[in-house]
């Protein structure tokens, strides 16, 4: 099993944050369906190693499936976004997200082929994107990034203190037609509407 090799800005002041490189593996699968009978889904991310180059290149190919990898991706942990992360590291299933689009024209094989945009931990780029109407998927993080991630979120990620509310009795009295409302402890008198309000 590789290792991501996970760099901090104490460890290089050359780096501005925390990041990892890392390569994307795209999959290419036949499945049981008369209009479309492949579809592209994230098969794996993967620590980048030397030997993988920096274009796209082609992994296996059988009458089943495809596998393409996809190199030179950068994981970087922003400050801006330690709640992001913070939203990652706190689900049962911390992940990577992948955004990816189809070739609008073949490139890189015969067809056009799917093809990695992004990589993130960052649990709110994931949602821009997804409104977006962007494709993006997940698979698990490994225990190591995992790690990373949290560490990174234990000493950035601040919660927010939930607001006090203010108590009830110092709320200003309203009558049911949000006007100040008078209220007087003055006893009524119980002859002909002679007393106060």
């Amino acid at each position: 099993m590789l290792d991501f090799l996970m760099q901090s800005p104490e460890a290089d002041e050359a780096l501005r944050r925390p990041c990892m490189d890392v390569a994307v593996v795209m999959r290419r699968e036949r499945i049981d369906n008369v209009w479309q009978p492949w579809r592209w889904v994230l098969a794996d991310v993967v620590p980048q190693e030397e030997g993988f180059g920096d274009k796209p290149r082609l992994l296996l190919k059988d009458a089943n499936e495809e596998r393409w990898l996809h190199p030179g991706f950068r994981v970087e942990l922003h400050l801006g976004d330690a709640e992001g992360y913070y939203l990652n590291v706190t689900t049962p299933q911390p992940c990577f997200w992948v955004v990816w689009r189809m070739e609008e024209e073949a490139a890189l094989a015969d067809e056009p082929i799917a093809v990695p945009q992004i990589v993130t931990l960052s649990y709110h780029d994931a949602g821009r994107w997804l409104d977006a109407q962007e494709t993006v998927e997940q698979v698990p993080a490994p225990p190591g990034v995992v790690q990373w991630m949290q560490h990174f979120v234990d000493v950035h990620h601040v919660l927010e203190a939930k607001r006090r509310q203010r108590p009830q009795s110092f709320k200003p009295l309203v009558d049911r037609f949000g006007s100040p409302a008078r209220i007087s402890t003055e006893k009524m008198s119980g002859k002909g509407g002679g007393g106060h309000v």
